[in-house]
């Protein structure tokens, strides 16, 4: 059965290219002109994965980005967000709304579809049941349940991934490239830069077990159990 991928993009061109790029991975996309319109047919079937352009006629993709965060948070749906605007604020916003990734236009053709199927395939795979507990911090990998000292904590889905990554290597450097191979995919094309705007959200929501991330400076990071 092939997955579905649902497209919102107002720009004639670039949606036939997604479209054109996509049916020939052998993939089902629906595109739509508005972010209005696709949401509507979340209510008929739900997609594997979302491309979002942020700029958009009535409801931008930020906007809608926090609708289907919200309305089916607990169901892995890979969101990307697609935009021509390249700053860093743009990117940090749409991570911290709940985004997995983000293309800025132009985009590679190669690069757009290594970036989708990498971020399917760590969709499929599934999770294990061990709990991990590491001073406080209490992580459930078939719930997707974080909490720190008792107290549950919101993390996105690429920054829950992160974690348990770090917790299940707890003692051991992370290089970025291996975050990034391991969460994403080995083709992975973002840059690195990702991997440390995650890491400072997750911090924040760490609160006072923050410090059991430790930067390894120019390399990566490693978590440390703060009884040892």
């Amino acid at each position: 059965m092939k997955q579905l991928i649902y497209s919102v993009e107002d720009d004639d061109s670039i949606r036939e290219l997604i479209n054109y790029a996509l049916i020939n991975e052998d993939f089902e996309v629906v595109s739509f002109i508005t972010a209005e319109a696709c949401l509507s047919a979340f209510e008929k079937r739900l997609p594997s994965l979302l491309l979002l352009d942020i700029m958009l006629p009535g409801m931008d993709g930020i906007e809608a980005l926090e609708f289907v965060r919200r309305k089916y948070k607990n169901l892995d749906i890979k969101i990307i967000m697609l935009t021509a605007k390249n700053s860093e604020m743009n990117k940090v916003i749409g991570l911290n709304c709940g985004a997995d990734d983000y293309i800025t236009k132009p985009f590679s053709v190669l690069e757009f579809i290594a970036r989708i199927k990498a971020h399917l395939r760590q969709r499929s795979v599934g999770v294990s049941d061990g709990i991990i507990e590491i001073s406080g911090v209490r992580l459930n990998p078939r719930s997707r349940e974080v909490e720190v000292c008792g107290q549950s904590i919101n993390l996105t889905y690429l920054e829950f991934e992160i974690l348990k990554t770090l917790m299940e290597n707890s003692g051991n450097v992370m290089t970025r490239e291996m975050l990034l191979t391991d969460i994403w995919g080995t083709d992975y094309f973002g840059e690195s830069r990702t991997v440390d705007i995650h890491i400072k959200n997750i911090r924040a929501k760490l609160d006072k077990k923050k410090d059991l991330i430790v930067s390894a400076r120019g390399v990566g990071y490693i978590l440390k159990d703060d009884a040892t």
